[in-house]
């Protein structure tokens, strides 16, 4: 049921009805007009906020990447948590998040999946910005005395790399493997133990 007209059209409500229509048609199938539909207006009504199909797709990417950035943000916010937990937590936290996003509603992550391809330009500034959090903390340690690299961006780096199986979306088949967890605290405890000084 469309809502109420009186409801204002705003960015934000587009982007939750193109989540609402994309995990019932799918990627594929999905349009402007669909979502146009569902909201109850025209999809010239649509267009006035997004240009065009791709930016109003690429839109609805970078929200849902978002809410995983703004978690982590969290996290590297805490002031008093000394830098090896904050990093530990923020491992967690990328893995729960990602886990939870491919469990939870795995039609609308397999369809992520599918836009995560079509937009490179959100993904790189996604992943940007979860190395600068990386960086931001392991450069927190080494001010700190808690953990040693002589170069930071690149140990975030590293560590990122080191442990995309728990974050990167090719790997979530392997995310309901009963032992998943133990490993992924095997990793997490190597890569912290080779930080720290």
């Amino acid at each position: 049921m469309p809502p109420a007209a009186a409801e204002p059209l705003t960015p934000e409500r587009i982007l939750e009805t193109t989540e609402e229509v994309l995990r019932r048609y799918g990627p594929a199938k999905a349009t402007v007009v669909d979502v146009a539909r569902a909201l109850g207006v025209s999809h010239g009504s649509v267009y006035r906020h997004f240009p065009s199909k791709a930016a109003l797709r690429e839109a609805v990417t970078d929200r849902w990447l978002g809410r995983t950035v703004g978690l982590l943000a969290e996290i590297v916010e805490a002031p008093a948590e000394p830098a090896p937990s904050k990093l530990e937590a923020w491992l967690e936290a990328l893995f729960d998040a990602k886990r939870h996003k491919a469990g939870d509603d795995p039609e609308l992550f397999a369809t992520y999946t599918v836009l995560l391809a079509e937009n490179s330009g959100v993904v790189d500034a996604h992943l940007a910005e979860l190395i600068a959090q990386l960086t931001r903390i392991i450069g927190e340690g080494v001010e700190a005395g808690t953990l040693a690299a002589p170069d930071v961006p690149a140990a975030a780096r590293a560590v990122f790399d080191a442990t995309g199986r728990f974050h990167d979306p090719q790997y979530a088949a392997e995310w309901r493997s009963p032992s998943i967890t133990a490993e992924f605290e095997a990793v997490t405890a190597l890569v912290i133990r080779g930080l720290r000084v």
